[in-house]
């Protein structure tokens, strides 16, 4: 039997998969993930990050609804110890304190907003802070005796 009789024997996933390894082997790995960043660009400009976002969603229900919950709590320890052995502890501290400001800032802007939201409701210019009332208000002097005016210096 000649290789042209032999044609059909092998699958479409054997083809692609012989395929698949020939590129990977002339053009190497960095190839595939160019061509799949890409197209994954492509898609997002289509479709719009949305897509991705449900898509994950769905998958990470289909993995939960096979392996269970606790297959996530496992694949995240062995993340964490991943990123301790080769980051060191003292990463987990840094990016704390670096989410903990953050969050701290982000605090502070939402009451700087509540705030200026509630002066603007009650119809008077938002203050900023550290600064002087955005109306000055005249220095009230006592009444001069009459026929004379109080001048600066001259309120007692």
């Amino acid at each position: 039997m000649s290789d042209k009789d032999n044609k059909g024997s092998m699958t479409v996933a054997e083809a692609g998969r012989k395929g698949g390894e020939t590129v990977r082997n002339e053009r190497g790995r960095e190839f595939y993930e160019t061509i799949g960043r890409k197209g994954g660009a492509t898609v997002k400009a289509e479709r719009g990050r949305s897509f991705y976002e449900e898509i994950g969603r769905k998958g990470g229900e289909t993995v939960k609804a096979e392996r269970g919950a606790k297959f996530y709590e496992e694949i995240g320890k062995k993340g964490g110890d991943r990123v301790k052995a080769t980051r060191g502890p003292n990463f987990y501290e840094e990016i704390g304190r670096k989410g903990g400001q953050k969050v701290k800032k982000l605090i502070e802007e939402g009451k700087r907003a509540a705030r200026a939201a509630m002066e603007a409701q009650a119809g008077t210019a938002p203050a900023q802070e550290g600064a002087a009332p955005s109306t000055p208000t005249a220095p009230t002097t006592p009444a001069a005796p009459s026929g004379e005016t109080a001048g600066p210096g001259q309120n007692e």
